[in-house]
């Protein structure tokens, strides 16, 4: 590879540049669903998305559909089943997942009893209707566990040809709070074998409040399996971690499950977002970006219990991946359009960036919000855009003697046209690429030299190239 670009650079005068990202860039607005805690989302081959999560009344089960990720939104909403009157099944219907198995929708959701809210037990319904949302459903009754206790946060998936159960649950001989298992499945309602403890919470970052590891969502790539969870009360310390184990090891086994030492999610006081967490995971329309969905708050302080507090809300971000191949979460995106990357046309592994609020181009920007910026109506109008920062919101890129930099909108005439540009066909690729144009510079560009971000005329082949990116 190191030989091709070479050539191509002496053949070309410009340095090589990859094909239009794998993963182009995908925004939505949020929040989606106001009042739709622990949400899950799954896709389906008939075209639709099927949403379901939590009401605030704890009595019933909802669902929605939609041909695209950001219509479910909008899209009407059908009680599914609701809690019986009496008895089992009767009080605290938590945390829904739908998935569709073996030509069958089954939903996975927790319960308690009119005659002890607190007995939260696992339950499954079934039905073999094409649209589930008008199917009849069918309990299949509760999973049955060697432990019985509080469990909850079922959740199924398959690495290999073994379909496994997650959930989370507590287990007197190992003390307060909730331990993430998992058990094979010999049928969508059963676990066959003896359950293991993959997780139980340890750190300080999964013990504030209350001692928890909780909903447990799983994606795959790279030969690796991910397992997210949330830990923490569910105020605003409730957070994301990360397990991780070889696809092909044996998952039965606890050592082959690693926890990253730190959340991977956490509260955000700059974009105003609070206690992120209890996720799942979906793809775009075209299939080629992965999405995190999970709920938060847009505020800190709760009166009171937080499961009282009705306002927890669903809401999308893009997940993007490492060069190690590790996924990166970012922070809790502010409210409203999600934010981009741009990288670069000629040098595909990197991203603009800032890094002390000077902008740069770099690989490898573990830090992601840094890379991340929400293309805006520009502040000086008239057509023009403007790049505003992830995680300073109020920021924005800016030329300041033709030398970019993310600094704080101060209002005046100067700054609104410094950070303002005319988005442009990619000028050294007009389909797929993008060209910022100066709004009060015209003919020069955004583009990179040396590795810093400046504006400059953009004539030469090498320019045009440097002015051209991709968002991601």
């Amino acid at each position: 590879m190191a030989l091709f670009a070479a050539l191509a650079v002496l053949t070309t005068g410009t340095p090589a540049h990859a094909a239009a990202p794998a993963s182009p860039a995908v925004t939505f607005t949020n929040p989606v669903a106001e009042q739709r805690a622990d949400p899950h989302i799954f896709k389906h081959t008939d075209g639709y998305y099927y949403f379901t999560a939590t009401v605030p009344a704890y009595d019933r089960i909802v669902m929605r559909r939609a041909t695209t990720l950001q219509g479910l939104s909008t899209a009407s909403e059908t009680t599914i089943w609701s809690k019986h009157a009496s008895g089992e099944m009767g009080a605290h219907i938590w945390a829904p997942e739908i998935h569709f198995i073996d030509g069958k929708w089954y939903v996975y959701f927790a319960a308690g009893s009119t005659s002890d809210i607190w007995k939260i037990r696992p339950y499954v319904l079934e039905t073999g209707a094409a649209n589930p949302l008008t199917g009849t459903w069918t309990e299949k009754g509760r999973i049955a566990l060697p432990l019985d206790t509080f469990s909850l946060d079922a959740t199924t998936f398959v690495v290999g040809s073994t379909r496994y159960l997650s959930w989370a649950q507590n287990d007197p001989a190992v003390g307060a709070g909730t331990n993430i298992y998992l058990a094979r499945m010999s049928n969508p309602w059963t676990i066959s074998g003896s359950p293991v403890m993959i997780s139980r919470p340890t750190h300080a970052w999964e013990t504030v409040g209350h001692t928890v590891n909780e909903g447990p969502a799983v994606i795959q790539r790279g030969g690796k399996v991910f397992m997210s969870f949330s830990a923490s009360a569910t105020d605003s310390n409730y957070c994301l971690g990360l397990l991780t184990a070889a696809a092909g090891a044996d998952l039965m086994n606890p050592a082959s499950w690693t926890k990253n030492p730190n959340p991977v999610f956490t509260s955000n006081a700059a974009t105003g977002q609070y206690g992120p967490g209890h996720n799942t995971f979906t793809t775009s329309e075209d299939g080629k970006s992965d999405i995190l969905v999970y709920h938060d708050r847009n505020y800190k302080d709760i009166s009171g219990d937080p499961l009282n507090d009705p306002n927890r809300r669903t809401r999308y971000q893009k997940l993007y991946w490492n060069a190690d191949g590790t996924p990166n979460f970012g922070i809790p995106v502010a409210d409203g359009a999600t934010p981009v990357r741009f990288s670069s046309f000629n040098f595909p592994d990197r991203y603009i960036r800032h890094w002390e609020f000077r902008a740069k181009l770099e690989a490898n920007v573990t830090n992601l919000a840094d890379s991340q910026f929400r293309v805006v109506t520009g502040l000086a109008g008239t057509g023009t855009v403007s790049l505003e920062s992830a995680n300073f919101p109020g920021y924005y890129l800016r030329h300041k003697n033709h030398e970019v930099w993310v600094e704080k909108n101060d209002s005046s005439t100067t700054f609104k046209n410094d950070a303002s540009f005319h988005r442009r066909p990619g000028l050294a690729d007009t389909a797929a690429g993008v060209s910022f144009e100066s709004y009060n510079f015209p003919g020069r560009y955004l583009r990179h030299y040396e590795g810093l971000l400046v504006t400059q005329p953009a004539e030469t082949t090498t320019a045009k190239a440097d002015a051209t990116f991709y968002a991601q």
